[in-house]
């Protein structure tokens, strides 16, 4: 791969990885208003999300799917980035809250 592919594929990858930070930080957020609190972990790549009374192993979440979904629960569970209120309802009633 010449230098000009290798600046444009790490340009590429940064990208991605600021979008799927963003997404987490507006999880994060929302789940705010759910009185969950969650922190971005990992460099921006994963949010840990805390189990209400600290009882319990916190859930990792994850952006996936080519972007498309928030992941959970080794990828078994997921929601659609594009529902931000529905993904912090639904890990909101996961975790216990």
């Amino acid at each position: 791969m010449n230098p000009i592919m290798q600046a444009a594929a790490a340009f590429t990858e940064h990208q991605r990885r600021q979008r799927e930070a963003f997404a987490l930080t507006r999880l994060r957020d929302e789940l705010l208003k759910h009185k969950v609190h969650a922190e971005l972990r990992d460099n921006d790549s994963a949010l840990m999300v805390h189990r209400p009374g600290g009882v319990g192993l916190p859930v990792w979440v994850f952006v996936g799917y080519g972007g498309a979904y928030y992941s959970w629960q080794s990828a078994e569970k997921r929601h659609p980035v594009s529902d931000l209120q529905g993904a912090a309802q639904v890990l909101a009633d996961y975790v216990g809250r």
